[in-house]
């Protein structure tokens, strides 16, 4: 365990946000969680890439980062891996794909760590998290005790679970336990956005493997989506809403090249698209707020932009879109206000 008092936000979240953080608790390692005793607020933080961090920071930051992957149980379809909640998410699948694991690799070039992987139920191009997911390990901070969840007790919705909810600072996620397919017995994800044509693009659309999909991915990922190396951002700021199938009827009425998908419970709309159509898609505010010129779901801070600035362009575009199609958007960034 490593304690620093007194530093910079800038290098622990992707907007690079920069706002002082009185006391930050590196966990570096598993054992690390027995020994904390946090009194008062705190905060929990993983890779900081789907955090706005809005106002100033008074509570103890406690900075995720133990490492380690384990095969815990090697069957003839498929393995049980544990990866440790500080990995990083794309490491991961690259270990995966290393391994010659599938399941994974539609999740490439997703940022953070895999501690949040569950806890947003990250998922893109068709695969979520929990489609892979067998168990949660995690530390119960109140009664200092390591509990495992299995899938069906993690309350996993659309880019939601009970630790970004009801969970919420009860538990701090210390690995996640995932189910992988080996060669042969895994079953190749390509229906979902543009990855068919980009694997045909790349001369490997008949028998793809899961190395072609994650190339595909990766190439996709990265025409549309900033490097927050160059520009803070922390991916798709909003999530896709969920419109019932008649309020789906009446825009398509209106609007017959409405990017749409199934989805439970309704018909899921891309926000990128809408907020495209609101004439949004490059905007930029003084501040230096923007919405990304090739991608409008994406905000990104230029110069010295800070949290509230993005947090009002949020709301423009919230606005926007609800008064041109009657669809309330919803952050999947989670706002450190």
């Amino acid at each position: 365990m490593r304690i620093i008092n007194d530093l910079s936000s800038k290098d622990y979240n992707s907007f690079g946000i920069d706002v002082p953080i009185p006391c930050l608790i590196e966990i570096q390692d598993k054992a690390d969680y027995n020994y904390l005793d946090i009194k008062g607020p705190f905060r929990i933080l993983g890779g900081g890439s789907n955090i706005l961090i809005s106002g100033t920071l008074e509570e103890k930051i406690i900075y995720v980062n133990n490492k380690g992957i384990e095969i815990l149980i090697d069957h003839e379809d498929h393995c049980l891996v544990e990866f440790a909640a500080g990995e990083l998410w794309h490491d991961a699948v690259m270990w995966a794909l290393d391994k010659g694991l599938g399941g994974i690799e539609n999740l490439s070039l997703i940022p953070g760590k895999c501690g949040a992987a569950p806890m947003q139920n990250i998922g893109a191009y068709g695969v979520e998290i929990k489609d892979v997911l067998h168990s949660v390990k995690s530390f119960d901070l109140q009664n200092k005790l390591e509990l495992t969840f299995h899938n069906s007790e993690c309350g996993f919705g659309y880019r939601s679970s009970h630790f970004k909810t009801k969970w919420r600072d009860s538990y701090i996620i210390t690995s996640i336990i995932l189910k992988l397919s080996k060669n042969g017995y895994h079953t190749i994800n390509t229906e979902y956005g543009a990855i068919q044509a980009q694997l045909e693009a790349m001369n490997c659309s008949d028998n793809p493997s899961i190395r072609d999909v994650s190339d595909a991915v990766i190439a996709i990922r990265s025409s549309k989506l900033p490097d927050p190396r160059e520009i803070g951002n922390a991916g798709s700021f909003f999530k896709n809403p969920v419109i019932p199938q008649s309020h789906f009827e009446t825009l398509k009425d209106r609007y017959p090249d409405i990017v749409s998908y199934p989805a439970d419970g309704g018909i899921k709309l891309a926000a990128g698209w809408l907020i495209d159509q609101c004439g949004l898609k490059g905007y930029t505010e003084n501040s230096g707020a923007a919405v990304h010129d090739r991608q409008a779901l994406v905000l990104v801070r230029q110069g010295n932009a800070k949290g509230d600035d993005i947090l009002l362009l949020a709301q423009k575009v919230k606005n926007s879109v609800f008064e041109k199609f009657g669809i309330k958007l919803e952050e999947e960034v989670n706002i450190w206000a």
